[in-house]
């Protein structure tokens, strides 16, 4: 009863209940009438808190006639806001305020007590809104939070978060290319007469965002995929270019609260044809300047590099690749020379990741053998090493089309039996990058540049199977190499001094001593065993 009176004299106040700052407020308003499209209404929230702190974050349509608006605030204290609507006319929306009170979380979760990523200041890796650098360690689950039953998504959250990881990618929107419903049977949009939403199949998202957050990982979801099939399903390439805005601007404002990084693109071609003006028109459209946004990028091809043309739009927030499914020789060189290493040259600098490296357990192109363990790892010690590290993701084959049974997933008839998502959640890989993670972990990871002066000679590379991918911080003070087929490697250590050397098994995470070695211009190290070895070295 006195809780009940206590909300009573909150409501009567136009007191909200409190929220934690980096959680989520909430507020649930009516409009005075029903409207044919609501999509055509646009409606934003003003928000002031301590230290005069203004942001605006767009209101989304949740059916019938209500309309909601959610915010993450940022510093403890009172905010309050002020609603308003396009239309003059609208007495439900126009002018409701409210206030609420911000206090500091007490928790575990990182995410609530540091804050959402965001980029940092020097532009090449992600930070918390505290300041804390964090460390980008996806899993590509595109199908996941679209195909998957509760049980089966507390399942894959919990595993991933038992490894360390950060993120998960997802599929935002049915439908696409490989999901044509979600579990239920939903699509998120219809196309007659115009763009038309379904809010039921959002409020099923919003749980499955709500259970990442509260499991410390970032949902970096897919707002239109780009690459279809056919049947032209997916958004990023069916919507004309105002619909494509009007869908995509629709969950922005849904997440605005939400840690989330938006991948704005799925999979597509941006730099050709009529893709630079489109792909432009809609990032601008989605992400206007003056309104509050997480970080946003575009979810390339395979083996493709659009940032050169993309790269000074005022909404894109980070470069990323997909640096793709082989294990040949055109493979690696991209991998090593291309991709990362050639995005950490641009400017303006931005965090630059591998979001799509080799699938475990996908077949191999150009070759007909599954790729393994030891082609993920490469892959991605490539991806990290040759920019400074921002972060990287791991995909399993069965994982990202949501596979319960061992078959060929939808529409990718070149890609391989997948197995089922839970035999793929312990694949070697997988957990292999929690190997990945804890590595870095003892490093000032986001000062690591790449630092090809530490090889006393480069390797042969007609064939780029032994070709080395080493890094060094600024300072001079820490360098990881990686070998990934070398039974000895030379160093240059003239420019770094003597050194405490260390061995890591990438496949174990096994330390073991390598020595303290002197400063010369050819240092020899014989690795401990066959296959492939980081070589982690201190400044002594």
């Amino acid at each position: 009863m006195r809780k009940l009176i206590a909300l009573m004299g909150l409501a009567a106040s136009g007191w909200a209940a409190d929220v934690y700052r980096y959680g989520k407020f909430e507020a649930s308003f009516t409009a005075s009438k029903d409207y044919a499209d609501p999509l055509d209404v646009s409606v934003v929230a003003d928000f002031s808190g301590p230290g005069n702190v203004q942001v605006r974050v767009p209101a989304f349509w949740d059916g019938g006639r209500t309309w909601k608006v959610r915010f993450s605030p940022e510093r403890t204290g009172t905010w309050t806001y002020r609603v308003q609507s396009s239309d003059a006319q609208e007495t439900g929306l126009n002018g409701k305020t409210g206030r609420f009170q911000v206090k500091a979380y007490r928790g575990k979760n990182q995410l609530y007590l540091h804050g959402a990523p965001r980029v940092a200041p020097g532009g090449h890796h992600f930070m918390h809104a505290d300041g804390r650098p964090w460390f980008w360690l996806g899993c590509t689950g595109w199908n996941s939070a679209l195909m998957s039953t509760d049980e089966e998504w507390a399942q894959y959250l919990n595993d991933r978060q038992a490894k360390r990881y950060t993120a998960i990618q997802f599929v935002m929107a049915a439908p696409w290319r490989a999901g044509r419903k979600d579990e239920n049977g939903r699509v998120a949009f219809t196309r007659t007469d115009r763009l038309r939403v379904d809010p039921e199949f959002f409020r099923r998202m919003d749980r499955k965002m709500d259970q990442m957050n509260e499991k410390e990982l970032v949902g970096v979801g897919v707002m239109l995929w780009a690459l279809t099939s056919k049947d032209n399903e997916s958004p990023g390439a069916a919507l004309a270019v105002p619909d494509a805005v009007r869908l995509a601007r629709y969950m922005a404002a849904r997440y605005a609260a939400h840690h989330v990084i938006w991948l704005l693109g799925g999979d597509g071609n941006y730099e050709r044809g009529d893709g630079p003006e489109r792909w432009k028109q809609i990032g601008r459209g989605t992400f206007p300047k003056d309104e509050f946004r997480r970080p946003v990028s575009l979810h390339p091809g395979g083996t493709r590099d659009p940032w050169p043309i993309f790269k000074d739009e005022p909404w894109l927030d980070f470069y990323n690749y997909q640096t793709g499914h082989g294990s040949d020789q055109r493979k690696w060189e991209w991998n090593a020379t291309m991709g990362t290493a050639s995005g950490w040259k641009l400017t303006p600098a931005k965090p630059v990741l591998d979001t799509e490296p080799n699938y475990e357990g996908h077949t191999s192109y150009r070759e007909n053998r599954k790729i393994d363990a030891a082609a993920v790892r490469r892959a991605v010690w490539y991806s990290l090493l040759a920019a400074t590290p921002a972060g990287v993701t791991y995909g399993a084959h069965g994982i990202w089309p949501w596979m319960r049974t061992a078959g060929v997933p939808l529409d990718h008839p070149n890609s391989g039996v997948a197995d089922p998502w839970t035999e793929c959640l312990d694949y070697p890989g997988s957990k292999q990058m929690t190997i990945v993670r804890n590595t870095l972990d003892g490093l000032p990871w986001w000062r690591l540049e790449p630092n090809r002066f530490l090889l006393a000679s480069e390797p042969d590379k007609v064939d780029w199977t032994a070709y080395p991918m080493p890094a060094s911080t600024g300072d001079g003070k820490f360098a990881l190499i990686y070998l990934p087929n070398n039974p000895a490697v030379e160093l240059n250590l003239t420019n770094f001094g003597n050194a405490k050397a260390t061995w890591i098994d990438p496949r174990t995470g096994a330390r073991t001593a390598a020595g303290q070695l002197k400063e010369s211009a050819r240092v020899a190290v014989k690795t401990p065993g066959a296959g492939d070895w980081l070589l982690q070295l201190r400044k002594d």
